[in-house]
C-alpha cells in the first residue's frame, strides 16, 4: 500500500473503534470501522473483514452472555435470516449500492429520532413466531446485501421494550449466524485475498482489546443509558449511511 504510514494506525484505530462500541452496543461495528476503513481500503476488502471481524466480535460477546440465550426466542430469527442472507447476497449483482444505503440511513434516523421523542412503548411481549421470522428474513436479507448483520433485529428489541441482557442476548446471537454465512458465500465466491488475510492478523489484538473494553463498560450501564446509547448509534449509523 502506498502511504502505509497513514494508512496502517487508521485502519487499526477503526478496528478498535468499531469493536469498542460493539462490545458496548452489542451492534454497528462495520458501520463505525467501515466510516473509516473505505478510506484506505477496497469496498470488498471491507465488507471482508466486517464479516471476518464481525463475527469474531459478535461470537465473543455470546459466549459471555450465554446464560441469557434462550433457543425458544431465537430460532424463529434463526430460520428467518437463513433464508434471508442468500437472498441478500444474490441481490447484491443487481441492486444499486448508494440507493441501498440512503434507504437504510433514511429509516435509521427516521426511527431513532420517532424513538427519542416519544414514550417508551412496548410491543405484546408474545408476538407470534411468523413474525420474528419475517424480522429475521428482513435483518438476514440486509446483512447479505450490506453487511449490516443486526440492525433490524436490534430495532424490533428496541422497540419491543425488552431488557438490555435480552436484546443482546437476541440480536447478537443472530448476527453471528449472518455473520457467518455471509464469510461461507464470500469465501464461495473468491473473494479472500492474502492482502485482507494479511490485514485481518494485524487487527485481531486490536479487536479483542476494544471488544474487552466494551464488555467491560455495558456491565456498569443501566436499562435507560442502554437504550439511549442504541438509538443514538442507530442515528449516527443512519447519518453515516447517507453522507
Amino acid at each position: 500500500m502506498d502511504g502505509i504510514a497513514i494508512e496502517l494506525p487508521l485502519f487499526l484505530l477503526a478496528t478498535f473503534a468499531g469493536a469498542f462500541v460493539a462490545g458496548l452496543s452489542g451492534f454497528a461495528f462495520g458501520l463505525v470501522a467501515a466510516s473509516l476503513w473505505l478510506y484506505v481500503l477496497t469496498p470488498l476488502q471491507s465488507a471482508s473483514l466486517i464479516v471476518g471481524f464481525g463475527l469474531l466480535v459478535q461470537g465473543y460477546s455470546v459466549w459471555k452472555l450465554r446464560a441469557a440465550l434462550d433457543w425458544r426466542r431465537l430460532w424463529p430469527f434463526i430460520v428467518g435470516a437463513v433464508i434471508g442472507v442468500p437472498a441478500g447476497v444474490s441481490l447484491l449483482t443487481w441492486a444499486d449500492p448508494k440507493s441501498v444505503r440512503i434507504a437504510v440511513g433514511a429509516i435509521l434516523i427516521a426511527y431513532s429520532l420517532y424513538a427519542f421523542f416519544r414514550p417508551q412503548l412496548k410491543v405484546a411481549v408474545v408476538v407470534p413466531p411468523a413474525a420474528d421470522m419475517t424480522v429475521g428474513f428482513v435483518n438476514g436479507l440486509l446483512g447479505g446485501l450490506t453487511g449490516l448483520a443486526g440492525i433490524i433485529i436490534t430495532i424490533w428489541c428496541n422497540l419491543r421494550g425488552l431488557p438490555k441482557d435480552v436484546q443482546r442476548a437476541t440480536f447478537q446471537p443472530v448476527a453471528v449466524v449472518v455473520f457467518a454465512m455471509a464469510a461461507l458465500w464470500l469465501g464461495a465466491k473468491g473473494s479472500l485475498t492474502l492482502d485482507t488475510a494479511k490485514l485481518f492478523a494485524l487487527g485481531l489484538p486490536f479487536l479483542f482489546a476494544g471488544t474487552w473494553l466494551g464488555l467491560k463498560l455495558f456491565g456498569r450501564i443501566d436499562e435507560a443509558a442502554f437504550r439511549k446509547l442504541v438509538l443514538a448509534l442507530l442515528l449516527v449509523s443512519g447519518v453515516a449511511l447517507l453522507f
